[in-house]
């Protein structure tokens, strides 16, 4: 049975895929299939562990290919934590592609418009909301789920384990956890530069703006 890590993004998903790699009676892989269309998008490996934070937009689709035949584990982190991590690549990423990029003036309004003076904070815990409502909504009639906190992630990947039956080296697993993936301070320089200098040119033209509404009021 194929088991789904459904997430916002910036909760540890990286992690635990590293983690599920010491399991020897599944394959695992971090949004191996993205970028795919129609059957393929879906067409993973049987015995797999997909974790991809963009299937929580695709989940009508990942009902119609999987449905009850699929585990399912909602992946969450202190929403305060998850939207600060986005924050700090707020110009580029899930938050420009869930808002900024389908949603500005200039492209398709497919969920809603956000005003160039919403702060970054706000929007992030908006997508926050958004996603883990969508992911609990799709979870109600599933038969195979279970909600894994990333800050209890010790215990909870050992009833996780469990659950799917894995077979593997359980202590390498876990030690996983202790390892920082997909994170911001392990960027290189050049990233992080590149990260700081998107953010600062929005808020340079928040401030832009609010000085020309000033002047306009």
């Amino acid at each position: 049975m194929n088991v789904f890590i459904l997430n916002t993004g910036r909760c540890g998903s990286s992690a635990f895929i590293k983690a599920c790699s010491h399991i020897t009676n599944y394959s695992s892989a971090h949004e191996s299939r993205n970028g795919l269309l129609q059957k393929n998008r879906f067409n993973y490996p049987k015995n797999h562990i997909e974790a991809d934070n963009r299937l929580s937009w695709l989940l009508g689709k990942l009902d119609e290919t999987y449905g009850n035949n699929a585990i399912y584990v909602h992946l969450k982190r202190s929403k305060k934590d998850t939207a600060k991590s986005f924050v700090r690549r707020y110009s580029h990423g899930m938050i420009k592609a869930f808002y900024i990029t389908l949603i500005s003036n200039n492209q398709p309004r497919i969920i809603k418009k956000i005003s160039e003076q919403s702060e970054p904070i706000d929007v992030a815990i908006d997508y926050c909301n958004t996603v883990n409502s969508n992911i609990n909504f799709f979870l109600k009639d599933k038969k195979h789920k279970m909600l894994i906190n990333i800050e209890n992630i010790d215990k909870d990947f050992i009833l996780f384990w469990k659950l799917i039956d894995a077979k593997g080296n359980i202590n390498d697993a876990l030690d996983e956890f202790n390892i920082k993936h997909n994170s911001y301070k392990h960027q290189s320089f050049f990233n992080k530069i590149k990260w700081w200098i998107l953010n600062n040119y929005l808020k340079f033209k928040k401030t832009i703006l609010n000085l020309l509404n000033f002047k306009n009021s």
